[in-house]
């Protein structure tokens, strides 16, 4: 009995510490300062990040030569500075790391300096697959 409470507990600990999948609707309520920002509209938003990261926080590719970190996947050779690449050019003046907690606003700070230098095109999933037909990308429950 005893192993079993302790599988138990470290089943519930690891499960504490797994990455933080959000729902489409979840995902649609964060991001509501985001809204028109850059011309780019809710759905859009709730697309490209499901095509960016699943809508995993916690979500890191990992490239030939970078990085890329939590839900919109924000590469550590331009916007963020990590070990990996000491000499980012790290614009957002943040830690990649900090991308991959549950607050969204540092991520949300960092996604409108890249939509205010490159649009939204840095996020390639966007035009192929986000751009239009978006009533999928609506959430009904708000």
């Amino acid at each position: 009995m005893m192993s079993f409470v302790s599988l138990l507990l470290v089943g519930i600990l690891f499960h504490a510490t797994q990455a933080e999948q959000l729902t489409k609707c979840e995902v649609f309520q964060e991001l509501k300062d985001l809204k028109d920002y850059g011309g780019v509209s809710l759905p859009e938003w709730v697309c490209t990040t499901f095509h960016t990261s699943g809508y995993d926080t916690q979500a890191i590719v990992q490239n030939n030569d970078s990085t890329e970190y939590g839900l919109f996947q924000i590469n550590n050779k331009i916007w963020c500075k990590d070990d990996q690449n000491p000499h980012s050019r790290n614009i957002c003046n943040i830690s990649c790391d900090k991308f991959l907690d549950n607050d969204l606003t540092d991520d949300i700070m960092c996604v409108k300096k890249i939509l205010d230098k490159v649009g939204i095109n840095y996020w390639l999933a966007h035009k192929a697959l986000c751009s239009e037909k978006l009533d999928q990308w609506l959430c009904e429950k708000l």
